[in-house]
């Protein structure tokens, strides 16, 4: 008796994948090995930058605090601890926010860390 392959299925599993690949170039939009080994890859680095960006996120956080705190006479690592210090909880994303666009508060909490 001869085998039995669900062609329906293993088709629409690769025109699933070959889908997902559209834009890509050459091969890698329609050859179903490369077009396969592209989108697994790509799931990769997907997973490893969602990690990255977080990382990226804080280092950009903490050199626009830097330089907003080197203005007003203070280094990064003084301004943290001085904030610590103080019992002022404030997170690097708002503090970057406030140097970037609000420096007035920025160096009210500045003021504040110093008095402290």
């Amino acid at each position: 008796m001869p085998r039995s392959v669900n062609h329906v299925a293993s088709r629409a599993r690769r025109k699933k994948i070959l889908g997902l690949t559209r834009g890509y170039f050459g091969a890698r939009k329609n050859v179903w090995t490369v077009a396969k080994n592209t989108w697994e890859k790509g799931l990769t680095y997907a997973y490893r930058d969602r990690k990255n960006k977080k990382r990226n996120f804080r280092a950009l956080w903490i050199q626009r605090i830097n330089a907003a705190a080197r203005l007003e006479g203070m280094s990064y690592s003084k301004l943290m601890g001085a904030l610590h210090k103080a019992g002022i909880e404030i997170n690097r994303k708002v503090l970057a926010d406030l140097a970037m666009n609000h420096p007035d508060a920025f160096k009210a909490v500045v003021a504040k860390a110093k008095a402290a």
